[in-house]
C-alpha cells in the first residue's frame, strides 16, 4: 500500500503502478504565474496540464489590483505616450537599491532588459493598456488610467541613485478590478490552446526518479489521489505561504503583526514545500511585504508619522510598504500620524487606514497631552518640522518639497498602532531559489532536473517589503512564469 502522500515527502516512480495522465509539462496553480508558463509552454510545442486547487482560475493574482511594473529601454508603448524615456539602468539601479542585499542582481537585469517586450507580449494576449497617467498619489489608480507611481521612485534615498520614472501599468479599466480582468484575458488564452484544466485538484506531493529528477506529480481529485506523468518538467506556482501560521511562525513571525494576509486560500506554501522535499533550496523565507497604507487621501503625506517617544522615523512620502517596514521596528508601542484638522473629511471619504481618532489638539501641546507622549517630545519634532518645512526643507528625513508645508492647527493623530484596529496587509517574499529560467535549485546551487517554478513558490525580484512597489509581484510572476513554462518545454 502507497503511503499518505505528504509534500515533503516525494513518491518514488518505482511505487506508482500507473500512470493517470500523461502530458508533456504539469504547471500546479492556475494564477498568474501558471497561466504565463502554461501559454508560453503549449507555445513551445509541449502538451500542457495544469492542476488547480480552487474551483476556477484566478490565485492571488485576481484578488490584486493587477498593476505590472514596467519599464526601461526607452520606455514601454504608455510611457513613452505620456512623455517618459525611461532608462534601462535607471530602472536596474531603482530595483537593485529595493533589494538591497538579498537582490538578485541577475534576474533584475533579465526583467528590466526584457520588460518592454515583456509589456508587448501583455498587449499580444490582448491585455489593455490605455496611453494615459494616472498623477494622483495613490496606492492604485481608480480611473483607468495606466500609468502612475507605485513605489518610492521620487522619494529619498532612491531619488538621489536613480531617475525617477512611474512604471506602474494599470489595465484599461475603472476600480480596483485589475486582476479579475488580467485572469480572465489569460485564462481565455490558456483556453484557446487546448491546455487540460484539472480545477478541485490538490498537488500533493512530487515524483523522483533514482536520480532525484522530478518526473512527475500526484494529485487527489474528488478524494482519491492520481499520478501524472511529466515527461519534460513540473512547473511549481502554488503561491507563497500567508496563509500557513505554522509556517508563518518558522519563518517570518513578523508578519504575525500584520492582520490581513494577502493572498487566496491555496497560498499556503504547499509548492514551496513540495520543492525542498525534492531537495530545493528556500532562500528569503524570513521577508515579507507588510503596509500601513494611510494615503489616500494624498494629502495625508503632509502630515508626520511619530512613534511613541514622539519622534519622526521616515520621511512620509515614500512608499506604504516601506512605511510599513520602518513602522515595525520603532520602540514602544504606539505609532501616530499627526496632520491638519481640516484633512480629516478626506480622510474619512477616501482612507483604506481604518484608523482611529486618537486625540486632537488647538495647539500641539494639547495633543502631545492628549496622545500622552513624553513632555516636549512631540512639540518639539512638530516645531522643528514646521520650521523647516516652511523653507522647503526636511534636514532629517529629505521629504520631497511638494509635500513638504507646516502642519497647521487645529491638530489631529491617527492611531496606527499594530493591533489597534488599523489595517495593515501583509504577504511573503520568500521561496524556491530558481535561475532566471526558473530552474529549482539546490542549496549548492545545482538544478534539480525535471523541476520549475514561479510567483510567490519562489524568491524573484522583490525581496524586501522597505523596498517593495505595487506591480512588482505581477510583474514578476507574469515575466518569470513566461520564462520557467518556456525552459520545462525545452526539456527533451
Amino acid at each position: 500500500m502507497t503511503d499518505k502522500a505528504s509534500p515533503v515527502k516525494p513518491r518514488h516512480v518505482d511505487t506508482v503502478e500507473n500512470w493517470d495522465f500523461e502530458t508533456d509539462v504539469v504547471v500546479v496553480g492556475f494564477g498568474g504565474a501558471g497561466a504565463c508558463s502554461a501559454i508560453e509552454a503549449a507555445d513551445a510545442g509541449a502538451s500542457v496540464m495544469i492542476f488547480e486547487s480552487a474551483s476556477t482560475s484566478g490565485g492571488s493574482t485576481a484578488l490584486s489590483s493587477a498593476e505590472i511594473y514596467m519599464g526601461g529601454s526607452g520606455g514601454t508603448r504608455v510611457q513613452r505616450a505620456c512623455g517618459y524615456e525611461d532608462k534601462t539602468e535607471d530602472m536596474f539601479n531603482f530595483l537593485m537599491m529595493c533589494g538591497g542585499p538579498q537582490a538578485d542582481e541577475q534576474k533584475i537585469r533579465a526583467y528590466c532588459e526584457d520588460s518592454v517586450s515583456h509589456f508587448d507580449w501583455m498587449v499580444a494576449m490582448g491585455v489593455p493598456f490605455k496611453d494615459s497617467e494616472y498623477k494622483e498619489r495613490a496606492i492604485m489608480a481608480m480611473t483607468d488610467d495606466c500609468l502612475l507611481y507605485t513605489g518610492s521612485e521620487k522619494a529619498w534615498p532612491f531619488r538621489d541613485h536613480a531617475k525617477p520614472c512611474p512604471r506602474g501599468h494599470n489595465l484599461k479599466v475603472e476600480g480596483d478590478n485589475g486582476g479579475p480582468l488580467f485572469m480572465k484575458i489569460m485564462t481565455e488564452q490558456v483556453q484557446q490552446r487546448n491546455i487540460e484544466i484539472h480545477y478541485e485538484s490538490r498537488a500533493l506531493t512530487l515524483v523522483v526518479d533514482g536520480d532525484g529528477a522530478v518526473v512527475g506529480l500526484v494529485v487527489r481529485i474528488d478524494g482519491t489521489e492520481r499520478t501524472v506523468s511529466a515527461r519534460r518538467g513540473v512547473v511549481l506556482c502554488a503561491g507563497g505561504f500567508v496563509m500557513n501560521e505554522d509556517m508563518l511562525k518558522r519563518y517570518a513571525p513578523f508578519l504575525l503583526q500584520g492582520n490581513a494576509p494577502t493572498g487566496n486560500p491555496g497560498d499556503t506554501g504547499t509548492g514551496i514545500l513540495m520543492g525542498m522535499g525534492a531537495g530545493a533550496a528556500a532562500i528569503n523565507m524570513h521577508e515579507g511585504f507588510i503596509s500601513l497604507p494611510y494615503y489616500p487621501p494624498a494629502s495625508l503625506t503632509r502630515g508626520i508619522l511619530v512613534n511613541s517617544n514622539g519622534q519622526r522615523y521616515i520621511n512620509e512620502d515614500c512608499y506604504h510598504g516601506r512605511v510599513g517596514s520602518y513602522t515595525l521596528r520603532q520602540p514602544g508601542d504606539r505609532i501616530y500620524l499627526i496632520f491638519a484638522a481640516k484633512d480629516f473629511e478626506s480622510y474619512q471619504k477616501f482612507s483604506y487606514l481604518n484608523a482611529d481618532i486618537a486625540g486632537t489638539g488647538e495647539t500641539i501641546e494639547e495633543l502631545e497631552a492628549e496622545l500622552n507622549l513624553p513632555l516636549g517630545s512631540l512639540v518639539e519634532t512638530v516645531n522643528s518640522y514646521n520650521r523647516h518645512a516652511a523653507d522647503g526643507k526636511d534636514p532629517q528625513f529629505h521629504k520631497s518639497v511638494e509635500w513638504l508645508a507646516p502642519i497647521e492647527a487645529p491638530f489631529a493623530a491617527l492611531d496606527c498602532t499594530v493591533g489597534r484596529g488599523a489595517f495593515y496587509p501583509m504577504f511573503t517574499l520568500g521561496g524556491l531559489d530558481t535561475r532566471v529560467t526558473g530552474e529549482v535549485l539546490t542549496p549548492t546551487g545545482e538544478a534539480i532536473k525535471g523541476l520549475y517554478a514561479a510567483g510567490r513558490t519562489t524568491a524573484g525580484v522583490p525581496r524586501r517589503g522597505e523596498g517593495y512597489c505595487s506591480g512588482m509581484s505581477v510583474g514578476d510572476v507574469t515575466y518569470f512564469g513566461r520564462r520557467a513554462g518556456m525552459a520545462a518545454a525545452a526539456n527533451k
